[in-house]
């Protein structure tokens, strides 16, 4: 006989007539201490404790009459719904307010911009990564562990403004700025709001090439105050591998729209990647991994170059990260990649960039043909799967007659691998002379 659940919402106001007959008719209740505690257990039901997930999930599956189970706000977000669906048990769902609204309510914010990521019981690199890239993002958090403290101090020293919220929905409720705290400390967070600072930087101010670049128009083409449609993340761009004239750029000197289509999908970037852009240039291909959501780490020891990079990411609304220095020093202390895209340097500088990144996937675009089998050597000795691809572009050109011909773009070699195996230090290079620096097609210096 399969059970009869309820899952309960709790916000800390008394529950509504149809929560309550359902807590009442309960032969077995089951939740975290706090939501047992406050609640009116009926007498005679058995109370079990959520220590365990699991162990929560087989207590209610395997219980033949009615349970209750006790959650915070709204049970299906982020919440024990989905894992009980996973076991084939088909709740009744009686959602409280989810602590989200709770936290963005007492902070008299709108939030249908805001992108809502889970830090609970997860790795916090992608919520990390989300919030560094997104003007508006809610963390949910796990009481008594170091990754809410940690989030915040990062976000804290990349320039963002943060709240904690602790305690929703009771008497020890508190929801304060994290800059403000002392020492940074909180004790039962809930969650974690992220927004841009409202007090502008002083123009007077020059930018500093290591903190994010923060844009002067919105990332969503629709003006601030259009209604929006889609809560959250607002999904791909209308449009990417845009025009070469949608970037300021050197010489056009800058990696050619054709080419970029090809390295923005092998790269895959979007909400939660981490992605570096080495040897960044005029930052095309930084600039429209950001717009797809990632957070972008551009490096590039021309200091001009490095202006243009925010100055595109201005333009197109996007926030990423300017690292300027020379590759690999420069590579010192970023946090690691879920991919890596090499647009110049030379073998030493590409494999410092795989080695401290650790990526998934590795991108590189080569102009030599005498640097794909080296290259490509040097993917395989450090545990990559390697493959690649001639591009030649020819754009119809107008004719003084009105008619077109095709004008042929210069040749581009692009290679990209996963990794298919962990190498701790890769085998010596299998030439016997150190290849020659190449300029590659985006004209950054590594």
């Amino acid at each position: 006989m399969s059970p009869e659940v309820t899952v309960i919402g709790c916000d800390g106001r008394p529950f509504g007539p149809e929560a309550a007959a359902a807590l009442a008719a309960a032969e077995r209740v089951v939740g975290a201490p706090r939501h047992l505690n406050t609640a009116a257990i009926p007498v005679g039901a058995e109370r079990v404790e959520i220590k365990h997930l699991q162990d929560a999930l087989d207590a209610v599956g395997t219980h033949p009459g009615r349970v209750a189970v006790l959650a915070s706000g709204d049970p299906g977000f982020f919440g024990i719904v989905r894992a009980l669906r996973a076991r084939g048990i088909k709740p009744d769902v009686i959602p409280a307010t989810s602590s989200v609204t709770l936290a963005f309510a007492r902070l008299g914010l709108d939030w249908d911009d805001a992108l809502v990521v889970s830090a609970h019981g997860r790795d916090p690199k992608q919520a990390l990564a989300a919030a560094l890239a997104h003007p508006k993002v809610a963390i949910l958090t796990a009481a008594r562990t170091a990754a809410a403290r940690d989030l915040g101090t990062e976000l804290l020293t990349a320039g963002r403004k943060v709240y904690v919220a602790e305690c929703l929905g009771t008497p020890q409720e508190r929801v304060s700025d994290l800059a403000a705290e002392p020492s940074g400390q909180f004790a039962e967070p809930n969650i974690l709001i992220v927004v841009d600072p409202e007090t502008p930087a002083d123009p007077e101010t020059p930018a500093d090439p290591e903190t994010p670049a923060d844009p002067e128009t919105p990332a969503d083409p629709e003006a601030p105050n259009t209604p929006r449609w889609l809560a959250g993340h607002q999904g791909a761009p209308p449009g990417w591998a845009l025009p070469e004239d949608a970037f300021e750029h050197r010489d056009s000197m800058i990696t050619k729209a054709e080419v970029r289509a090809l390295v923005l999908a092998r790269l895959g970037p979007g909400p939660g990647r981490t992605i570096w852009d080495v040897g960044a240039g005029s930052g095309s291909v930084a600039v429209e991994c950001a717009r797809f959501g990632a957070w972008v780490i551009a490096v590039e020891a021309d200091q001009a170059q490095c202006a243009r990079i925010e100055q595109n990411a201005a333009r197109h609304g996007v926030r990423l990260r300017i690292v300027h220095g020379r590759a690999p020093d420069a590579l010192n202390g970023l946090p690691p990649a879920d991919a890596v895209f090499a647009g110049g340097g030379d073998r030493s500088v590409l494999a410092a960039a795989i080695k401290q990144a650790n990526p998934e996937r590795v991108v590189v675009t080569l102009a030599a043909i005498q640097r794909i089998g080296e290259t490509s050597d040097l993917l395989t000795d450090l545990g990559y799967r390697p493959e690649g691809v001639q591009l030649q572009a020819s754009r119809l050109a107008p004719l003084p007659s009105g008619q077109s011909r095709l004008a042929a773009e210069n040749p581009v070699f692009v290679l990209w691998a996963e990794r298919s195996i962990i190498v701790d230090d890769y085998l010596p290079y299998r030439g016997s002379n150190r290849p020659r620096s190449c300029r590659q097609p985006e004209t950054g210096q590594a």
